[in-house]
């Protein structure tokens, strides 16, 4: 491995946006760990790396547990022996039900995936980068469109996402002083597994239920390897990526 190959770490990298952006990262000359639940997944992922990128390593992984999150970061770290990049990615929804209806092992399993594992990679990320020569490097967070604006039946994702945006501002603020740069990408209706739903039509702020656009997930990964490549003095805080026509801006 050059050692000028940058290193990069995809949490949810099994499938979906993960999935596209690392392989992106990889296309673009990152070696990049890939963490996941499910291993043949993310062995999926590794299969569609290009010969002329870096390399692909997969370790599976559950970011709702430190002990499984910590075991990640130290084996990307034997591999590659430094980390650039780490997109946090992965996370998970409830059923679409009523806030009343939500019991608290559904509120909690969303939270320790979608808050608490995007902490945890965070914390892990930071002590690597700030004791790493060269030091420093990027933290990437995957915020929602819900990070602004929640659907019909989504307080714990809404909540959680919310929450990712204090976290993006914390950790630029406390890796300032180490060179640890940290912004956060807010994605409306990649075409993925999970907004599959919509080509049908979903529940709408007035109670209609409406088809929405989608746009091609290719678009978020390019917006991605855009935000890793600049030089740490620079960074996207906040980018917004979605469907053109979906219903996000104005009133439901």
């Amino acid at each position: 491995m050059s050692s000028t190959t940058k290193i990069a770490l995809v949490t949810g990298a099994g499938s979906g946006i993960g999935r596209a952006v690392a392989v992106a990262l990889q296309a673009a000359g990152y070696s990049v760990t890939l963490a996941g639940r499910r291993p043949a997944e993310l062995e999926k992922t590794a299969s569609l790396a290009r010969a002329s990128g870096g390399k692909m390593l997969t370790i599976p992984t559950d970011i709702s547990d430190p002990d499984s999150v910590a075991a990640l970061f130290a084996g990307a770290q034997q591999e590659f022996g430094r980390l650039d990049v780490l997109f946090n990615n992965a996370g998970i929804g409830a059923p679409a039900i009523p806030m009343e209806d939500l019991t608290l092992e559904q509120w909690n399993t969303v939270v320790a995936v979608n808050l608490t594992g995007a902490f945890l990679c965070a914390q892990q990320a930071m002590r690597i980068m700030k004791a790493q020569e060269p030091r420093g490097g990027r933290i990437i967070n995957n915020g929602s469109i819900s990070a602004h604006t929640p659907r019909p039946h989504s307080a714990p994702y809404t909540a959680t996402k919310h929450a990712i945006t204090g976290l993006t501002k914390c950790i630029s603020l406390d890796g300032r002083k180490y060179d640890i740069a940290c912004g956060q990408i807010d994605i409306g209706n990649a075409a993925t597994e999970m907004t599959e739903r919509m080509t049908a039509g979903v529940p709408q702020a007035n109670s209609t239920i409406m088809v929405e656009p989608r746009m091609n997930v290719q678009h978020v990964a390019d917006a991605v390897v855009y935000m890793a490549s600049l030089p740490l003095d620079a960074n996207v805080q906040f980018m917004t990526v979605m469907a053109t026509k979906m219903p996000f801006v104005g009133r439901g």
